[in-house]
């Protein structure tokens, strides 16, 4: 097995690792579910900066609500036997329930119950963040087998003043300017749609942190679509002046399919950067409308934000069945789904690193055989070992970027950033710096 594969494989066991420890709390848009799992990355990124944002903060068309918290919710039955427990999944309740203690006949216990028919053993993921509100949500064949009489509902939470809570690491490169990553941490026990955002995020930051970059990168987890919300009403200014390509990183997972959600104009740099290396990789997907968006791209790409941000994904959201049921466990995800994923990405910031304006320094043809760049003697098929090189010097003419010119030459522009380093030694090229 070769170093970079077994380095990859170990990548694939650490994520499902940290999967595996956050799995347990219980998340929400705010609360303690999620200082609990952004406490847990930060000692795998002791650098990632963790910050509250008081209830009520205005964000644009936004307000911060009140913090929840749950600490037990239950459901018994005549008999005094528990026929819904919280602390038996924490699908079990609709997040952000209000406290609940009384007692009711099953016509009116069933107004609060959600369950999906076509999903008989799953339990749905169901919340009322912005309407107070409180339920419980169950498996449709045990719903089906709850009899009449009276049920003690009884939900221990909390809803009351405090924060929002997010987190950010910022990796330093050579230059300010900036590749962004967003993931969100929200969801309670889901592997696909929540865990595996986060845990790759948290594995190409601590990959980066070892790697000395020409850009930075930026990784914020936050709840999804109030907490990027949040984070672009504080800092949208700075992200609109230097983020050159940015990404979402949600179901990045299983290993049933890949898909990528493009950017509402399909044609930034990430678009286009995410497009050329997939193609290079020869990977399948299936390719999104922005239409059918659901995650934040929805917020970055949004009018006045305008950051180029898409998404490469395994099974996209909403269109795998387990999706937002407990059928999205851990037996869902696997090592090579997540390691698979962290090597697409890692590929994806190679080619972004490559990038680069290659300027032909020398007038016409050059004499390649007195650079040792070219057979001395001149037989068929000689001239084909130099093809790539010609070809990357025809086409470098101060103002194509090295991307443009790979798409020109069906070439991986890692392939042929190495080929433009060696022209550069041998005199012929001048690699120039992207200008955002």
């Amino acid at each position: 097995m070769s170093s970079d594969q077994s380095y990859k494989n170990m990548a694939g066991e650490e994520m499902i690792s940290l999967m595996k420890t956050l799995w347990p709390f219980c998340r929400s848009i705010t609360g303690d579910g999620v200082r609990a799992t952004l406490n847990v990355i930060k000692k795998k990124l002791p650098r990632l900066e963790i910050y509250e944002i008081p209830s009520g903060t205005q964000c644009f068309d936004w307000v911060i609500p009140r913090e929840w918290n749950i600490r037990q919710a239950y459901v018994l039955n005549d008999k005094n036997e528990k026929v819904i427990d919280f602390t038996d999944h924490n699908l079990h309740i609709v997040s952000y329930s209000i406290p609940v203690d009384a007692e009711m006949d099953i016509e009116e216990l069933d107004k609060h119950l959600y369950s999906i028919p076509e999903q008989p053993d799953a339990i749905p993921y169901v919340t009322s963040y912005y309407k107070e509100n409180w339920g419980f949500c169950i498996q449709h064949s045990k719903r089906e087998k709850l009899t009449k009489g009276r049920y003690k509902v009884y939900i221990d939470s909390s809803l009351k003043t405090g924060s929002l809570t997010y987190a950010e690491i910022l990796i330093p490169g050579k230059v300010e300017e900036e590749i962004f990553f967003s993931t969100y941490i929200c969801h309670p026990s889901m592997a696909n749609n929540e865990l595996s955002g986060p845990c790759l995020a948290a594995q190409l930051a601590q990959h980066l942190s070892g790697i000395n970059s020409y850009y930075s990168y930026r990784f914020i987890f936050v709840p999804e679509t109030i907490g990027a919300i949040c984070y672009l009403s504080l800092n949208l200014e700075e992200l609109q002046r230097k983020v050159k390509a940015g990404f979402v990183l949600t179901c990045v997972g299983d290993e049933k399919a890949w898909s990528y959600m493009p950017s509402i104009s399909g044609n930034t740099y990430s678009d286009r950067i995410t497009k050329h290396v997939l193609s290079a990789l020869k990977i399948k997907y299936d390719e999104y409308s922005f239409l059918q968006r659901g995650s934040d791209e929805r917020q970055y790409c949004s009018p006045g934000i305008d950051l180029p941000v898409c998404s490469v994904m395994r099974s996209k959201y909403m269109a795998y069945p387990e999706y937002h049921t407990s059928y999205d466990d851990l037996k869902l995800v696997t090592a090579k789904g997540m390691s698979d994923s962290f090597e697409l990405y890692c590929k994806i910031i190679e080619a972004i690193e490559a990038d680069c304006t290659p300027s032909y320094i020398v007038k016409g043809e050059p004499k390649m055989s007195d650079r040792g760049l070219r057979p001395t003697v001149g037989i068929k098929g000689s001239a084909l070992s130099t093809m790539d090189m010609m070809n990357l010097l025809m086409y470098s003419d101060g103002q194509r970027t090295l991307l443009e010119i790979s798409e020109i030459l069906n070439k991986p522009i890692w392939e042929l950033k190495n080929i433009a380093v060696m022209l550069s030694k041998a005199g012929l090229l001048e690699i120039l710096s992207l200008k955002k």
